[in-house]
Formats: structure tokens, C-alpha cells, sequence
């Protein structure tokens, strides 16, 4: 008998083999079988690969005694697959745990993610009663249902009553957040309220624990599981809700290796599973925005935040009309707004989404720029560390040059980082308690942790912070943020600048006043007529989004089109030229489809290769990832030539 075996490789079709072994296979059941001179792991797949060749047939080895995958996880994977262009097996690669399953009994381990609801009951306000019942009443089949908050409205409460009905049903849940930072605060809310360790899934949970959590969802022991765009693969046995919190996040997009967004998948996996699915937002992306006016997407709204506090004042503080000292970039103003807080005992953050000391380094004498050898990008200078570093490649380097007249250069730090402005802050407030909080001192997990009870436990003046910050955490005191650099250009490359800054700000407005005092977010800037700036303090994201729908529409951008990024790379500039060229007169001529490039990526140079792109502007109703996949299939990549394929870009660099 022929089975078709799909195998967790860079092929785009299974491969054929026959059984001789006692037991029956099914589809999606897992086997082992020979393939070159190894035993790999593969599914039973659905559909055989037709060939006119003739060929030895292989004999499966075994079948490996693990759930098999169901038949709405096996459409996903080919879906996944056709959409995002992306050979079938990588697809399967991504459900599975380093290319393989798991055969252990953890029926032990299983036990520490049991729920057990604690008896203190958390009580919903009439508002996120109302937003739950009619998020029950929409029911338990595929429907898309946006709960939409202003930020600290109790947004979490009500998801975790709807996760509780579907479980304690006997369904599964998966919950994701947009970053890995998020997950400490959210485990405790959930540890209060569900009474269990939440089983986390991300790209720095360890090889155990991830073991344990595939093999407990595939056996439908493991009832919740909170994770990053990864957990999205894991072949639940009994999946019965997906939630997206902070649907709008640009986070949800994966950029490297397997390009996807995994808010866009799991709509699709949960309209295979014939499930519900939430999207939660405080302001919705433009997407998700217009699928609410055409009443694709069902809509409730928390409009007051929990225990009724008052969303942050917004202040603008004109940098025209304050006098800045040499290397200074807080204004005297600010600082005096600032101390009316401290001297309450309220916390104060300053917003800074820059990391290291000075995002670039100029010799005064002779204008030598210090730059990323293997990048076209400047290189920021970290002071912690005395060196600089690029935010790309991470390529180091130190700050020593000989100039021109044979002495060491005269170095020009430009612009503030978040170190620079911690030294600053470290002048005016020597007696206060001073953190830095971005990637770079997050990037051991039991530090976040610590940094983060200090915050809520007081023990902590003033915060200064990336964007990392303005994603749901809960600081009880900070009633008083600073936003050093209110610039809202984007780079000319960005359709979705502004939308991203709206939404950030947004957010971050969210993280003051959240206990109900007085608080406010002060924006320093040289533009206090911008748009974006004057959006905010409107306080009315929702006209933003109407006017953006309206420019969208008529520039033919999405979510009135689609577009397809292709990104040719290599070390000769002038071969990938000519290739990208080649792809080019290859790809599909269909009206309505517009083909723009190739042309420079706007960082030309990243990791010591040259970079062209090209962009397929496409009508909704057309998928024309069939086409493509035709087209990009009669290509012979040349070596050294790196060809990559981002469906629904977000990044343009």
C-alpha cells in the first residue's frame, strides 16, 4: 500500500513510501521512515505526489505512538504553506519540536499546569459584564470578535472569564501576547486568576519545558497555553478559543527566516478549527479596523478604565520656546513639571525609543562617520559597554581612530539614547533611584523580573524606557510620563508610521494614572503642529483611523490591496542586480497587478550583502500566490544569491 510521507524538510511535496508494519496508518498519524542515509521523522499526508519517474519505494520503519495531527491542523499547514509561499515541509517543521516529536511520559510535569481555580472571585464591572455576555452570545463556532479597551480598562478579566467557559467545557486555549518582556507581569494575573503556572511558549523557554507543553497540548492535558507567534504551530488536541492581545501589534509579524503574521494565521487557524477567535486592542490596526466597518469582525468596547481613572492629561512642551544648555535634552520646564510629581511620590518615566548612549558618532575635525562596516547604517554607541555597536549585525567596534593630522579624533556624540539621558537624569536627581529599561538590560529574563517588582514595590524613582515599556505593564504609581523626543517623521519608507505611532503612544499614555490620580504624559518637541502629535491629544484614535482608511484607499495601499515583497540578496551588486532584473520579466503579467523595482532597499547593505527588493502590488480578490509560486519555481537561484519572500510586509527596510 502507498503511504505519502511529509517530512519536516525544505521539499514542497511528500514523499512515497509503502507499509509493511502490523499496525493501519492514518492520515496525519507521525512514522518514522528512511530517508538518505538516516531515519527521520514525517506525517502521513493526505495527497500523493504524482511523478512520472520510476523509483524504489522505501518501507516506513514504524509508527510512532504520539497524538496524530488532526485534519483541520493538516489544512493549516498547507494553507500556511500555499499563502506565505513557503515550502510544505518547512510548514510541518514549525509544528514540530526540532524537527521531531515527543515520546516521553510526562504525566508528572502535567501536574503543575493544573487548573485550580482559587476561591478570591474577581468581580467584572457592569461594563466588562456587558462586553462578556456579548462575547458569549456571539458563540462558540468561528466568528472574529474584537474587544476593544482603552488602556487599563480590565480588557484580561474578561478574555479569562471567556477561556474559563471553553475549558472548564473541556476546550483548549491558546493566548498570545506580542512580546516575550510581557510575560512575567501576565503570569501572575493569570497564576490569581486560573491559580496555575501558565504553561509559556517562546524562543527562550527551555528544551524541557517545551516538551512538556507539546506533548500536554497533544494529549489535550494541558488546558492553556500563553505564548509569542510560535505557539500558534502547536497541534492542539482541542483547541476551543485563540486570543490575540494587542492585536495591532507590529510585533506579531516574524521578518526573519519563515516570514509571517501570526495575528493574520490565527484568524485562519481558528476559521479551519471552526473556533472562536478575540482580538484584543486598545486602538485596532487599520486592518482589523476596516474589517469592523464592513462588519466582517464582531465589536465591544470597554470605554472606561477600571475603577473609573482618568485617562493621562497631554501637555505639549514647545522646544522652540525653551533654551537647551550644550548636551542637554530635557528643558528646564520639564523638569519642573516632573518635580510636582516626585514631590507627591510618584514614579516618572522618560520614553526614549532609542537605545544605547548616541545613535551615531561624527569626528568634528574631519567629519569622519563612525558606520557599520558590514551595514549601511550608522553605529550607535553604547556607553555601558565603551563601545559601539550596530543594531543589525551586532558587528563591535571601539571608539579609538587616528584623524587626519595624526592625533585621536575629536568625537561628537549625536542625538540622546536612553543612557544618555539616564547620565542627564543622574546630574539633576543624584539622591533618586534611576533604571534603564529596554532590550539590552532585559536580556536576562530573572533581571526583567526584578526590575519589574521594583518598579511596582516603589522601590524605583524614575524609569527610562524603549518601547518595550508601553506594552502592558501595570505600575500602580507612575502618574507622569516624558516623551524626550516627540518626532513623528518616519523614514519615507513606512506606509504604516504614523498608524504605529498613534497606537504607541497610545499605549503608552496608558501606563500612567492607571490607580486613578492625576496623571500626564508630556511630549517634548520642535513640532507641536504635527498631525500624528495632534491626533493624541485629541484623544480620538478612531478619526485617525477613518482619515488613514481614506488616504489608504486612495493611494491603492493595504487593506484595499495586497502587496508581496520579494528581497534579493548577495555579495556582487551587480549580479543580484541583473538577477532581480531576471525575477522580474519572470514574474506573472496580470492586470490590475503592479510590479515596482528593483530598486536599492532603503538599508542597501546589511550583513555584508547588498540588498535589492522588489514590490507586487495585488487586487483583495486575487491570490496570486499560485502564480507567483509558478514563476519563482522555473528559477534557478544562483549561488550566492539569496532570494527571500515576505508576504504582507510591515518592514520596509
Amino acid at each position: 500500500m502507498k503511504i505519502p510521507v511529509l517530512f519536516p524538510k525544505i521539499f514542497d511535496f511528500p514523499f512515497t513510501y509503502k507499509s509493511e508494519i502490523p499496525e493501519s496508518l492514518n492520515t496525519g498519524d507521525f512514522v518514522k521512515a528512511p530517508f538518505g542515509s538516516t531515519e527521520i521523522t514525517g506525517v502521513v499526508w493526505p495527497n500523493e505526489q504524482k511523478t512520472e519517474k520510476n523509483f524504489k519505494i522505501k518501507k516506513i520503519s514504524k509508527k510512532i505512538n504520539v497524538k496524530n495531527l488532526n485534519p483541520s491542523m493538516i489544512k493549516f499547514i498547507s494553507w500556511f504553506s500555499k499563502y506565505n509561499l513557503v515550502p510544505l515541509g518547512m510548514s510541518l517543521r514549525m509544528c514540530l519540536l526540532n524537527k521531531d516529536v515527543v515520546e516521553k511520559n510526562f504525566d508528572k510535569e502535567f501536574n503543575r499546569y493544573k487548573i485550580k481555580y482559587p476561591t478570591n472571585k474577581f468581580l467584572l464591572n457592569a461594563e466588562q459584564k456587558k462586553s462578556l455576555d456579548f462575547i458569549r452570545s456571539v458563540g462558540n463556532n468561528y466568528k472574529v470578535t474584537v474587544l476593544e479597551g482603552v488602556t487599563g480598562s480590565g480588557k484580561t478579566l474578561v478574555y479569562f472569564e471567556r477561556v474559563k467557559d471553553l475549558v472548564d467545557k473541556g476546550f483548549q486555549a491558546l493566548i498570545l501576547l506580542p512580546e516575550i518582556a510581557l510575560t512575567n507581569q501576565f503570569s501572575r494575573r493569570f497564576k490569581e486568576f486560573f491559580g496555575t503556572e501558565p504553561p509559556i511558549w517562546h524562543s527562550g523557554t527551555t528544551k524541557k519545558t517545551k516538551s512538556i507543553i507539546w506533548k500536554g497540548v497533544t494529549e489535550g492535558k494541558i488546558k492553556i497555553v500563553i505564548g509569542a507567534r510560535s505557539s500558534l504551530f502547536l497541534p492542539f488536541k482541542n483547541l476551543g478559543i485563540i486570543i490575540v492581545d494587542e492585536e495591532h501589534d507590529a510585533s506579531y509579524k516574524q521578518d526573519e527566516g519563515v516570514s509571517y503574521n501570526a495575528r493574520d494565521m490565527a484568524i485562519t487557524r481558528a476559521s479551519l478549527e471552526k473556533i472562536p477567535i478575540n482580538l484584543v486592542t486598545s486602538i485596532p490596526s487599520i486592518e482589523t479596523y476596516n474589517n469592523i466597518i464592513n462588519k466582517k469582525y464582531h465589536i465591544t468596547k470597554l470605554l472606561k478604565r477600571y475603577r473609573e481613572a482618568a485617562l493621562p492629561n497631554i501637555e505639549i512642551i514647545n522646544l522652540h520656546s525653551e533654551t537647551l544648555d550644550k548636551n542637554v535634552w530635557i528643558a528646564k520646564k520639564t523638569i519642573r513639571k516632573v518635580n510636582e510629581y516626585l514631590d507627591k511620590g510618584d514614579q516618572v518615566l522618560f520614553f526614549l525609543n532609542r537605545r544605547g548612549y548616541a545613535p551615531f558618532v561624527i569626528c568634528k575635525k574631519c567629519g569622519y562617520k563612525f558606520e557599520c562596516p558590514n551595514c549601511s547604517i550608522n553605529l550607535n554607541f553604547h556607553k555601558k559597554l565603551n563601545k559601539l555597536l550596530c543594531h543589525y549585525c551586532g558587528h563591535k567596534s571601539l571608539l579609538s581612530r587616528v584623524c587626519k593630522d595624526n592625533k585621536k579624533c575629536d568625537l561628537l556624540f549625536c542625538g540622546p539614547g536612553v543612557e544618555r539621558i539616564f547620565s542627564e537624569l543622574k546630574k539633576i536627581y543624584p539622591n533618586k533611584k534611576i533604571e534603564i529599561f529596554s532590550s539590552d538590560t532585559l536580556k536576562k529574563n530573572r533581571f526583567a523580573n526584578t526590575l519589574l517588582k521594583k518598579v511596582e514595590k516603589r522601590k524605583i524613582d524614575i524609569l527610562i524606557g524603549t518601547q518595550l515599556l508601553s506594552k502592558g505593564f501595570h505600575f500602580p504609581k507612575l502618574n507622569c510620563i516624558v516623551v524626550v523626543d516627540g518626532n513623528f517623521s518616519s523614514h519615507g519608507y513606512d506606509l504604516r508610521s504614523a498608524e504605529k505611532n498613534i497606537q504607541l503612544y497610545h499605549q503608552l499614555s496608558g501606563r500612567a494614572g492607571r490607580e486613578g490620580n492625576v496623571s500626564t504624559i508630556f511630549f517634548q518637541t520642535y513640532t507641536p503642529d504635527d498631525e500624528v502629535l495632534l491626533n493624541i491629544s485629541k484623544k480620538d484614535p478612531h478619526a485617525f483611523l477613518q482619515k488613514e482608511l481614506l488616504l489608504r484607499k486612495e493611494k491603492k495601499l493595504p487593506p484595499f490591496s495586497r502587496l508581496i515583497s520579494l528581497i534579493i540578496s548577495g555579495k556582487n551588486e551587480s549580479s543580484i542586480m541583473k538577477f532581480a532584473i531576471n525575477i522580474k520579466s519572470k514574474l506573472p503579467k496580470i492586470s490590475e497587478v503592479n510590479i515596482l523595482g528593483p530598486v536599492h532597499a532603503p538599508i542597501a547593505r546589511l550583513k555584508k550583502k547588498y540588498r535589492y527588493r522588489i514590490l507586487i502590488r495585488y487586487p483583495k480578490n486575487l491570490f496570486i500566490q499560485k502564480y507567483i509560486s509558478q514563476s519563482l519555481n522555473k528559477i534557478k537561484v544562483t549561488a550566492g544569491i539569496k532570494l527571500e519572500v515576505d508576504v504582507d510586509p510591515i518592514n520596509f527596510s
